[in-house]
């Protein structure tokens, strides 16, 4: 989900056990200098501490990419797009949307390579 001030990416966790929810942050040198990345993962975990524990759905990743404007804007307008973005890919994953992938198949007993043979 984009927003205006950050993006929120969410996929269903691979991890085979039940696992609350995670969180990752990605900050790029695009967006600012070294005080400006820092700024805006401190703001982003600030929401995170926030909003996530009583929206966050178990079992799934999260990552939340800061913008160039992150740092700078309302932290009332920050969290309030963080838990927009929330509710729609919640939604999504509800859903189907996001799936996670199949298994990989053992290259032993493949049915291509038998085929091949």
């Amino acid at each position: 989900m984009v927003v205006s001030t950050v993006i929120l990416q969410a996929a269903p966790s691979l991890s085979k056990e039940k696992i609350r929810f995670k969180v990752g942050f990605t900050t790029t040198k695009k967006i600012g200098s070294a005080v400006v990345r820092t700024r805006t993962r401190r703001r982003l975990r600030a929401v995170v501490r926030e909003v996530f524990p009583s929206r966050a759905m178990d079992n799934v990743e999260y990552v939340l990419i800061g913008r160039y404007n992150t740092a700078n804007c309302p932290y009332k307008e920050l969290k309030s797009d963080i838990k927009w973005a929330l509710k729609k890919a919640n939604a999504m994953i509800e859903k189907g949307i996001f799936q996670s992938p199949p298994p990989p198949v053992n290259k032993e007993t493949s049915e291509d390579e038998v085929a091949l043979n």
